[in-house]
């Protein structure tokens, strides 16, 4: 049987985040009324919908995205898809030459931000891959 669009998003999400990190935002952020119905629409637009169609991998995709978050200032979203970047393989050091390049294009300004909220998500995904070989 063919999952649901919101079933679907769901999983892509998990993928894309990480499974236990997708559970934590849905226990911090998602947990009133308004923002569980935000994030559903979200998971059946975005995930189920847009990320999953033929045509790109969802490596590809991660970059567009963190590109398109970089350039338009969006530092909340942007540490969420850096996340999802790392998670499909892109390197550190892939990330931030793909924001650097884009300083000639967007400006010093946006690109610092982005290059600090990136450097903040980095240490958090060496903490947490440190605590879970404690494990």
């Amino acid at each position: 049987m063919a999952l649901s669009v919101s079933e679907r998003g769901r999983a892509v999400r998990s993928k894309l985040l990480g499974a236990d990190f997708a559970k934590q935002l849905d226990k911090t952020v998602y947990t009133d009324p308004m923002m569980e119905k935000f994030a559903e629409v979200a998971r059946q637009i975005a995930f189920g919908t847009v990320w999953v169609r033929p045509g790109l991998d969802l490596k590809t995709r991660t970059m567009i995205t963190l590109v398109s978050d970089t350039t338009t200032g969006r530092t909340p979203e942007l540490k969420l898809h850096i996340r999802m970047a790392r998670n499909q393989g892109w390197t550190e050091n892939e990330i931030a030459e793909a924001m650097i390049h884009l300083t000639a294009y967007v400006g010093l300004p946006l690109i610092r931000e982005a290059l600090l909220t990136a450097k903040e998500v980095f240490a958090e995904l060496r903490a947490e891959a440190k605590r879970a070989k404690k494990k």
